[in-house]
């Protein structure tokens, strides 16, 4: 049986693009930050997040589907946690590029207001 390297890189790009896609909401990153220590119910991510519960349950649905939080039922209540801690290291090195990349603007800004007038 010949290993199909085409079709397996295609389907590691499709996963690469669904997790990004996952990722491409401020509130689905504030809902992995606020699972990166414990697990939590959709109630306690309500409260922290201050958002509606629909929309809560909307984001977890999504992050589950692209394999980002799970969800483990605890008698009536289901808590939801990351599929892998990992997810939060890519976050804050992304939030590291961003960073550098917006102090770069910022000199770059002040080095054209600050020249001289002709």
């Amino acid at each position: 049986m010949a290993l199909d390297v085409k079709g397996i890189r295609e389907e590691v790009l499709q996963l690469h693009a669904q997790i990004c896609s996952g990722l491409a909401d401020p509130n689905r990153i504030l809902l992995i930050y606020n699972l990166a220590d414990d697990p939590k119910n959709v109630n306690e991510l309500v409260s922290s997040l201050e958002l509606t519960q629909s929309s809560v349950s909307r984001h977890l649905k999504v992050l589950r589907e692209r394999g980002i939080v799970r969800a483990n039922r605890d008698g009536q209540s289901v808590f939801y946690s990351l599929s892998d801690k990992r997810i939060i290291q890519a976050l804050d090195l992304l939030r590291m590029v961003m960073a550098e990349s917006l102090q770069n603007q910022a000199s770059l800004v002040n080095s054209v207001v600050n020249q001289p007038r002709a």
